[in-house]
């Protein structure tokens, strides 16, 4: 219930609906009594067993209540059967049960209806807080989590909730108001009937509950199992080329079959456990009821101390606890499937930020002097990455990274941008400290251009447009031409309008290249992070990567992380990373004179003048 109570917070905007439900239910759980109570005078009527009673019943008191209702009634059919004859009688007393039945139903539909909006909005309202939670967390978490598992609990755990929350609303207000009302009116036909019976109720609860103790532990197993598959699934569409080009389907496809078959046992175990509730109750129900009969028919036929129409509608009020009592066994294995559903939702919704914005946090509009790595550290997980790093970047210069893969240049990056925190020391914009800054703010100030193109099945001036929001069509075009994207754009089948497929799939390497940097460039940020720009490039598409890279870098301050080193021999600052610390910083002829690492690097790309 704990988790429940966490989730239940997502209900408060729709609490009138909630209180509109509870009412309906209410006079449901009435009505639904009053339907079954409806049967006994058109039985007294139909055998002729209505006392004529000619003066009008009085109240005496709660104890009296059985005796009242019967006279009361007694006195209406005696009334009626005065004024008419017996078969219009009839007429009006199936009239009355109609009405009850069709106010019961009528408040059923009404219950069901308002639950809707409840029932949806909290759906809604969780599923976007959970997409909110997603954007929010760092790369971090998912480095260390399954893509597909975070699909899985947006998806089918949210639904799950949807349902357990509509099971608890039952639990709580309509059923038990139902089964009270019902024991109620059978108390008042016959307390002694009704305490027998409720001798074996506490039996049958207990072997009920036995069943649903596990639901939990296999509700946990299904829905960490689909999140695995799912996760197979997401890795299987990414890297399709890869697979295909390896002939490796067969090793997917058995890791995916084998999760598979674990969903389908784990499943088949839930399903049969939660299978059991129904006919159980049922069984029990009706064990209830043989029981009923036997006793009432020793009430009616020996003892005679009950009347044969009360004992019908008696039988007629027993047998309707059925329903209520089945829908609370069904409902509470339901809450325990839901219990699993909700502990995985809230854990990504409770997760905290390690990379939180302090209270009130400085809003950056300019960049005015220079950007500061003062003795940094990072690790991401046990072994340093970068050691007491140290350097300044001014305002209008570009300052290359260079060094091996592993050495720390796109760690660099990461922490500038606040993707990840610094372990030790302290980056600041112009002085201010950037963990004191808004990451909107932050972020604001730079413009990204990745190694990998992260593009989105949209159209290409969408693409673009994601740099600046409510950009005209001639900014978007006016930066494609920046970044020499222009050309090719317009020889697409519907120019900037056209959609470039799942990850900018229907573009070669340099024309999505191309595309991040017309969105950079809408951007117009005063910083520009270059992260191995070109390094995926084939000969042609890197001079026309690389042509729009200077224009877009003119009157900018730049970090470039370059692989090709014939890329920064411009730089103002290159500086050389082994092993996460400096190792040479200078201008291209400055390194090259050294004779040092640089210079072998250099060399190794048969670059030497």
């Amino acid at each position: 219930m704990n988790y429940f109570k966490k989730i239940l917070r997502f209900a408060k905007p729709y609490r009138i609906y909630a209180l509109l439900n509870i009412i309906s239910n209410i006079f449901y759980a009435l009505f639904s009594t009053l339907a079954m109570i409806s049967l006994f005078p058109m039985l007294n009527v139909l055998f002729k067993q209505t006392e004529k009673i000619y003066t009008k019943p009085e109240w005496t008191g709660i104890s009296n209540l059985k005796n009242y209702v019967t006279d009361t009634l007694n006195f209406f059919v005696t009334e009626q059967s005065e004024q008419s004859d017996p078969g219009e009688v009839l007429m009006l007393m199936v009239g009355l049960i109609i009405t009850m039945f069709l106010l019961k139903n009528l408040f059923n539909y009404l219950a069901m209806y308002f639950i809707t909006f409840l029932r949806n909005g909290v759906l809604k309202d969780l599923r976007n807080e959970l997409y909110d939670k997603t954007i929010e967390l760092p790369i971090s978490y998912y480095s260390e989590k399954r893509k597909g598992d975070t699909i899985a609990r947006i998806t089918s755990d949210v639904l799950e909730i949807q349902h357990s929350f509509l099971s608890i609303l039952e639990l709580i207000v309509r059923e038990p108001l139902t089964i009270i009302f019902t024991i109620a009116a059978m108390l008042a036909i016959s307390p002694k009937l009704t305490l027998f019976v409720f001798l074996f109720l506490p039996l049958s609860g207990f072997l009920i509950s036995l069943i649903g103790k596990s639901l939990k532990r296999k509700s946990d197993k299904v829905q960490n199992e689909q999140g695995f598959f799912l996760s197979i699934l997401e890795e299987t569409l990414g890297g399709l080329r890869v697979i295909k080009a390896f002939n490796a389907e067969s090793v997917f496809a058995k890791k995916f079959q084998s999760s598979t078959k674990r969903f389908f046992n784990f499943s088949n175990s839930l399903l049969n456990r939660q299978n059991l509730a129904s006919p159980t109750s049922e069984f029990f129900g009706i064990a209830a009821i043989g029981v009923i009969l036997w006793y009432g028919g020793q009430m009616v036929l020996v003892d005679k101390t009950l009347e044969a129409e009360l004992f019908i509608t008696y039988m007629a009020l027993s047998y309707q606890i059925l329903t209520p009592a089945k829908s609370i066994s069904k409902a509470s294995y339901s809450v325990k499937k839901g219990n699993a559903a909700a502990e995985r939702v809230l854990e990504i919704l409770e997760t905290e930020n390690p990379i939180a914005e302090i209270k009130n946090p400085i809003e950056l509009t300019s960049f005015d002097s220079d950007i500061k790595l003062q003795h940094i550290s990072f690790k991401y997980e046990d072994e340093y990455v970068l050691k007491n790093f140290d350097l300044t970047v001014k305002k209008g210069t570009t300052v290359a990274l260079v060094g091996q893969s592993g050495s720390g240049k796109s760690t660099i990056a990461n922490l500038v941008t606040r993707f990840y925190d610094v372990n030790e020391g302290e980056i600041s914009i112009d002085g201010n400290n950037i963990k004191n800054l808004s990451k909107k703010s932050l972020r604001g100030l730079m413009g990204l251009v990745t190694q990998d193109s992260i593009l989105f099945n949209d159209t290409v001036k969408n693409n673009i447009a994601l740099g600046k929001e409510n950009a005209t069509e001639e900014e978007i075009m006016a930066a494609a031409k920046i970044a020499n994207a222009h050309d090719f754009i317009m020889e697409l089948p519907k120019g900037y309008d056209t959609n470039i497929g799942d990850s900018g799939n229907k573009l070669s390497g340099g024309q999505k290249q191309r595309l991040s940097i017309s969105r950079a460039v809408l951007k117009n940020p005063p910083i520009m992070i270059l992260d191995e720009a070109t390094s995926a490039l084939d000969t042609e598409s890197e001079r026309l990567v690389q042509d729009a890279l200077e224009k877009m870098m003119k009157n900018r301050t730049s970090i470039v992380i370059a692989h090709r080193l014939s890329t920064i021999q411009n730089a103002d600052n290159i500086v050389v990373l082994q092993k996460g610390e400096i190792v040479e910083q200078g201008t291209h002829t400055q390194l090259l004179a050294l004779n040092g690492t640089y210079k072998k690097l250099v060399q190794m790309q048969s670059l030497a003048s």
